[in-house]
């Protein structure tokens, strides 16, 4: 449909138009003038999001998100509503009573129906970029209006109060009674461990165990150095009962063999020169021979002493190389029992540790919990008292008017649109083409139409000369 359609549709059934949009607007204006006035009493409080220092402490992050829709949904709550019955003591009214049996017949609770109808007139509205929120109540009094505006808000405040005090107070008892339950299993613990200690005797087991280590240390490095010193003894002993015996260095540093054998060299010296002056016969040759053989069988026996002082001193590292071994493993052994002690005693100081810190972190609850279980104060402040308003916020006369005149207008043209669906006429020549499919040729105008000034244009007069006069309700426009 173009415009031009759209227009001549208009122009022709202006009147049915101009009727219903008179109608609406009228009708309008008759409901706004006899609506009954309301008055919307407004009041605002404002939710810090900033926890308390005590829940900051205990819990940190950002605020939620969720926070101020959560504060709405409180405030338009049943239990607020029910809250601002009780406060205002309603249910105890003889009227209100009376009106609650004439409108539920005494079903239900008397809390329940003024909640309800409380509900009704409210309105909560958030702040788009703020913590803010507008409670705000609807009433044909004013005054009466800003009280339950007021009486909400103050409903409000001590439900989200009581909703942080409650709880606390539910979780006291239950962290008192973990409380005792954690104390009673560290004493438990540290009894177990003072009974493990007085058992095995420890006072100080790390000091202790680090002197048995450092004497197992010393131990050790005093059984390698004597295994070294009987090896070396064990390997001189060998020695001694070779042939090589007389030229060991025990035998050679001996100061009465080295004597022995100075005086045998003497002897021999003059074992010679006797023997070459005197003959081996001579009674001197033959005494110094004895007195040479003497001093042989000497040097033999001192050699024999060395060597069994080397063998007594080889068997007494030997002996003593076994009695450190025996020193070392007890001193092992003892080392090893003294750290599985240990062990275990550090499992029963790790459990004592363990409930102790568990105690701790119950206690730090229950301590928090009893804080929160005896705040006063709530988590929202009131901003702005409600005060009765002087103006009426509803009906609103001029936004009424304005939507009737649009709604008219709407609905005017739309029912002459309707009209023009169910009964269509030709009106311009765009209706004639989409009518018989064909080309307009032409377009005369009317014999009654007139140029400005009313003067009659020469194709008018020509069309009358031609055709005659025709109406202009049956021919083509």
């Amino acid at each position: 449909m173009s415009f031009a359609q759209f227009l001549s549709i208009c122009l022709a059934r202006w009147k049915i138009s101009i009727s219903i949009f008179v109608g609406v607007v009228a009708l309008t204006l008759f409901a706004s003038l006899l609506w009954p006035k309301k008055y919307l009493a407004t009041a605002s409080v404002v939710v810090e999001v900033k926890p308390d220092p005590l829940s900051a402490m205990m819990f940190s992050g950002g605020p939620n998100p969720s926070l101020i829709a959560t504060q709405i949904d409180v405030i338009t709550s049943d239990r607020v509503a029910y809250k601002v019955v009780r406060n205002l003591k309603l249910a105890e009214n003889p009227e209100v009573r009376e009106q609650w049996k004439d409108d539920t017949k005494g079903e239900g609770s008397i809390e329940q129906w003024l909640g309800e109808s409380f509900q009704k007139g409210l309105d909560v509205r958030p702040s788009r970029e703020s913590n803010v929120i507008t409670v705000g109540y609807k009433a044909a009094d004013p005054r009466f209006a800003a009280g339950l505006a007021n009486a909400f808000v103050q409903a409000y405040l001590e439900t989200t109060l009581e909703l942080k005090v409650d709880p606390a107070k539910q979780y006291v008892g239950f962290f008192e009674n973990r409380a005792k339950e954690a104390r009673e299993a560290v004493e438990k613990a540290q009894s177990r461990l003072s009974d493990y200690q007085r058992e095995k005797g420890i006072i100080a087991s790390d000091e202790r165990l680090d002197v048995e280590n450092t004497r197992l240390n010393e131990l050790s490095t005093q059984l390698v150095g004597l295994q070294a010193l009987a090896s070396d003894s064990g390997s001189r002993q060998s020695a001694s009962k070779g042939a090589g015996g007389e030229r060991m260095q025990e035998v050679l540093g001996n100061q009465l063999i080295a004597g022995l054998k100075a005086d045998q060299a003497r002897m021999e010296s003059r074992l010679e020169e006797l023997n070459s002056k005197l003959g081996s016969n001579h009674p001197q040759v033959v005494e110094l021979k004895a007195n040479m053989a003497e001093l042989n069988r000497r040097i033999a026996e001192e050699t024999a002493k060395v060597g069994s002082s080397i063998s007594l001193a080889n068997s007494i590292n030997q002996q003593r190389v076994a009695e450190l071994k025996n020193s070392l493993d007890l001193q092992r052994t003892k080392v090893l029992q003294m750290k599985a002690v240990r062990d275990e005693g550090s499992v029963l100081l790790r459990d004592v540790e363990n409930t102790q810190r568990i105690y701790d972190q119950i206690q730090q609850r229950l301590n928090q919990v009893s804080l929160e279980s005896q705040a006063n104060q709530s988590s929202a402040a009131v901003l702005t008292q409600a005060v009765p308003p002087m103006q009426p916020s509803s009906p609103r006369l001029v936004l009424n008017m304005a939507l009737s005149v649009f709604v008219g207008t709407l609905l005017g043209v739309g029912v002459a649109l309707m009209l023009e669906l169910f009964n269509r006429r030709i009106r311009t020549a765009d209706d004639v083409v989409q009518a018989v499919g064909l080309p307009i040729i032409g377009v005369l105008q009317a014999p009654t139409a007139k140029r400005l000034f009313g003067r009659v244009s020469a194709a008018n007069l020509a069309q009358r000369r031609l055709l005659g006069t025709v109406p202009s309700n049956n021919r083509v426009a």
